[in-house]
């Protein structure tokens, strides 16, 4: 267990992507140690309902009075370098930062080394910056686990030399194109054909579910025998978009991330898998990295398990591996890690999927 140091700790996010640095009272806080956690986007549901609260909890644990600075990007590159900046001027003296843009975050990195801020990259790898630790899962291990269940499926159904629609994710997230480099090595040389592919602006579920209107649309409803999706947000709108246009029974659709209303379609029979990564792991180890480096302490022992290339230099990496989750291990999977419970996923509509599922 790490030491705490004599810091504060303050979890509320302030405006314009600062911390706040005053009490109720409006009494000015004991200085300390600063952590700053910069996260993308909250279209993707786990930022806000688990890596976030999972990241406090444990810096509260180890450092009870540690600040944390939090902000969140929406998505958008230049106010996350913004947000960047407001948290090193106010003394963060460590950056959580999962980019928005995995390209242009190099700036921010270059930034903090100016001001001798070691920078961890969070769940999505900063390429060409000087990074000193990521912490993710095997990337292209999950474009794998989606691609090879997708392909599994279809053989097992009689559907091996069909058409797929690909709909990945943003083409400014570096995980994608892993995500996508591996889905390909499972799917290319399968007996499939990939009919249409398209890169998801923003991960936004309205845009993919546009997307697979306009597949439906080239390639014909009655033609398309499966889809990668890249996460659940993407399975969501290509789900849509398929259900509008009268596509029953609907093919076996991927996704990722675990989100609630993705395990949902599972459990329902929308939606064929999702891959479950066990955030909670991720957020914690990510804390215990960050509090040891603002005390000027190395990794913890035995965390650093890999060397990832980001076209600067190989960064030390922590992986996590994933785990592909169908209707057939929901239960052992994210309801037994406690990572949604069965209650919450068998509410209203879902209650008799559930029971046939044995949820409940």
């Amino acid at each position: 267990m790490l030491t705490a140091p004599a810091c504060k700790s303050e979890n509320k996010e302030a405006p314009a992507g600062g911390s706040a640095t005053a009490t109720a009272t409006g009494e000015k806080k004991a200085a300390g140690a600063k952590i700053a956690l910069l996260l993308p986007e909250s279209k993707t549901a786990r930022y806000e309902s688990h890596d976030r609260p999972h990241f406090e909890r444990k810096v509260k644990e180890l450092c009870p009075e540690c600040e944390v600075i939090y902000s969140n990007a929406d998505q958008d590159a230049a106010k996350q370098q913004s947000q960047a900046e407001a948290a090193l001027t106010n003394g963060a003296q460590v950056l959580v930062l999962d980019p928005v843009d995995s390209a242009s975050a190099a700036a921010t990195v270059a930034r903090a080394k100016q001001s001798k801020v070691p920078v961890i990259s969070y769940d999505r790898l900063i390429t060409g910056a000087d990074v000193d630790y990521y912490i993710s899962f095997d990337n292209e291990k999950v474009g794998k686990l989606q691609g090879q269940a997708l392909v599994d499926k279809l053989k097992a159904d009689g559907k091996a030399s069909g058409t797929i629609v690909m709909i990945n994710g943003a083409p400014t997230d570096n995980n994608a194109k892993m995500f996508k480099a591996g889905a390909h090595a499972a799917i290319d040389g399968s007996g499939l054909t990939v009919g249409a592919e398209y890169d998801t602006p923003d991960w936004s579920p309205d845009k993919a579910q546009q997307q697979m209107e306009q597949a439906l649309t080239s390639l014909g409803k009655d033609k398309i025998v499966g889809v990668y999706a890249a996460n659940d947000g993407t399975a969501g709108g290509a789900i849509a978009a398929m259900k509008a246009s009268g596509v029953n029974p609907l093919p076996p659709v991927t996704g990722q991330d675990a989100e609630l209303a993705g395990i949902q379609r599972i459990v329902a029979g929308e939606q064929f898998m999702t891959v479950y990564k066990a955030i909670k792991p991720e957020a914690e180890v990510a804390a215990e990295l960050a509090v040891a480096l603002a005390k000027g302490q190395p990794a913890p022992a035995g965390k650093v398990n890999a060397k990832v290339n980001n076209g600067q230099k190989d960064v030390p990496a922590i992986l996590l591996a994933p785990v592909a989750v169908t209707k057939e291990n929901v239960k052992s999977t994210v309801v037994a890690d406690g990572f949604w419970k069965a209650d919450e996923i068998c509410a209203g509509s879902y209650k008799d999927a559930c029971a046939t599922a044995q949820l409940q």
